[in-house]
């Protein structure tokens, strides 16, 4: 997931602020993970990674949401991206602020 900061006049192309499994997938192009990879040797390797869950900043170590995931081997990146998205999502819902709980209930 990804969400566009204020806009600045200084730049031609606006930038994007990365969190969740985007947030994870510019991380991991840092290390050399080959897969197959296991859970464990994941922790090992990048699970000291700070990653952003949502867009106001509040992020997470990523061997703690690895610790969470009922998988324990993943066969590529996609497959990894896909079992860490739950798990960032249920912290960015319960990060929400009590207003932003009722807008996303609204239908306007």
């Amino acid at each position: 997931m990804g969400m566009r900061p204020p806009a600045d006049d200084d730049d031609d192309e606006p930038a994007t602020v990365a969190f969740g499994i985007a947030a994870v997938d510019d991380r991991l192009e840092s290390f050399d993970v080959s897969y197959p990879v296991s859970r464990s040797a994941l922790r090992e390797s990048v699970g000291h990674v700070e990653v952003p869950y949502d867009t106001r900043g509040h992020s997470v170590e990523l061997g703690e949401v690895l610790a969470e995931l009922e998988h324990e081997q993943f066969a590529d990146e996609q497959e990894l991206l896909n079992a860490l998205h739950p798990a960032f999502e249920r912290r960015r819902q319960q990060g929400a602020s009590v207003l932003e709980r009722v807008r996303r209930v609204l239908p306007f």
